[in-house]
């Protein structure tokens, strides 16, 4: 296993421009790594303070920094936020590598975790107690920073999912809303026949959101168990999600636009693009993204495979870890202990932040929010519904990034030539085998 291990080591780390999960081979030096931090050794930490170093570019921990600091005057938030996606993983990697200049508190979305975490990058917090605060989150999101007993990070934030839709264009053209995939499919065919520029959504390939609709649809490719991973699109869950969606591609009844470009944006505030299924973090992108569309848009349930199923999916959100290399651990986790999970956490969710604490979801006051771009609707009572009906038996592999990397090589295809869907599912499984096995996994087809 410790050669496997160095093998799997040496394959991220030179992978680590793909910003893939490279840590440093022989050990760490966390001090605390299995001994059990009391409450009253963190207080004494806070007492003497310090210096913590975060990594994070969610912008509402600017604010949970600065209380923090008015509340524990000796320690002090070294907050960097200048990064984010790939260039983020990729300097965390490369200081973890070299053994030098690592954080003490570093963001880590979803499914980045496992990867980290499966090479000894970050600390288990189950010692700090954190296992004791499983109950306070949502499953989704908990079952991405757990594994058995240990705990990689505290969840930060989440994304269960919802349909966006233009209930402006669904009017004019008296189209019902989608509740169910076959309903949305019809729907679609309707919008385009009514105006060929309207399309029921934008779709050009994309990973995340293939796997949030794979995950609802109760397809599980990725089986993880440590170093032995299982990798199956074949499934009869992926099977409803390509029937369904191979129709849309077949139709060109979908937009060929990437999301988060000028012509999504605009395709959003024109009417062209008449849905957006996402995370419920996106209401804050329409504010700030697509505002001459203001009061247009609604949010509703993710359409059901089956009519009256009330599954759901995450696309999104991030924990916050101590990764092992890191200093001050009694801090650093003091920290993220209360950005997560004590104060810091209505603070963010005033900021707009979408919370993955059941209390926060559950609350009155949080439900009974009104959002003033969709009409004063209180969107946060379908975001809550949502977040409770996530299966928590989601993996991501060890390796998702890369497999992400390589997602518009292999399923794209599907999208700009004559490939099936489900073709292009095969060959990313394929690729994705090969990497692992080329990595040291031992990978089961």
């Amino acid at each position: 296993m410790r050669r496997k291990t160095s093998r799997l080591l040496r394959g991220i780390a030179l992978l680590s421009t793909l910003a893939l999960g490279a840590t440093a081979c022989g050990g760490s030096d966390d001090d605390s790594a299995g001994k059990t931090v009391s409450a009253s050794d963190i207080q004494a930490a806070l007492k003497k303070g310090g210096t913590v170093t975060v990594w994070s570019w969610e912008p509402t921990l600017k604010t949970v920094a600065a209380d923090f600091q008015k509340k524990y005057p000796k320690v002090k938030i070294n907050l960097v936020s200048e990064r984010s996606g790939d260039k983020h993983y990729t300097a965390l990697s490369n200081a973890i590598s070299a053994e030098k200049g690592v954080p003490d508190v570093a963001q880590v979305e979803y499914f980045a975790v496992s990867q980290y975490a499966l090479t000894k990058g970050l600390s288990d917090l189950a010692p700090f107690g954190a296992d004791k605060l499983a109950s306070k989150y949502t499953p989704g999101p908990w079952n991405a920073v757990s594994e058995d007993k240990a705990v990689y990070g505290l969840p930060m934030d989440s994304g269960p999912m919802a349909m966006f839709y233009n209930k402006k264009v669904f009017d004019k053209y008296k189209i019902a809303v989608p509740t169910t995939w076959d309903e949305y499919v019809d729907a679609a065919r309707a919008l385009h026949k009514a105006d060929p520029k309207v399309y029921i959504a934008n779709d050009a390939g994309d990973a995340g959101f293939t796997t949030s609709m794979l995950w609802q649809a109760g397809s599980r490719p990725y089986q993880v168990d440590g170093t032995n991973v299982k990798i199956d699109f074949a499934d009869a869950g992926a099977k409803k999600y390509t029937d369904t969606w191979q129709k849309l591609i077949d139709e060109k009844l979908v937009s060929p636009i990437n999301g988060w470009t000028d012509d999504w944006y605009k395709g959003l505030g024109d009417g062209t693009i008449a849905t957006l299924t996402s995370g419920a973090w996106m209401p804050a992108n329409f504010v700030t993204g697509v505002p001459n569309a203001a009061g247009d848009w609604r949010a509703a349930p993710m359409p059901a495979w089956t009519k009256g199923e009330k599954a759901s999916a995450e696309n999104g959100g991030s924990s916050l870890t101590l990764p092992s290399l890191g200093k001050n651990k009694e801090l650093a986790y003091a920290f993220v202990e209360y950005a997560n999970s004590g104060d810091g956490v209505q603070t963010r969710v005033k900021q707009g932040a979408f919370p993955a604490t059941t209390a926060e979801l559950q609350s009155s006051e949080f439900q009974s929010i009104k959002f003033e771009y969709f009409g004063g609707q209180e969107a946060n009572k379908i975001f809550a519904d949502s977040a409770a009906n996530v299966a928590d038996d989601w993996s991501y592999l060890p390796f998702q990034q890369y497999a992400n990397s390589i997602f518009n090589d292999t399923v794209g295809k599907a999208y700009v030539s004559g490939t099936k869907l489900s073709d292009g599912l095969k060959s990313w499984q394929d690729a994705s085998v090969k990497y692992g096995e080329e990595q040291g996994f031992t990978v089961e087809k």
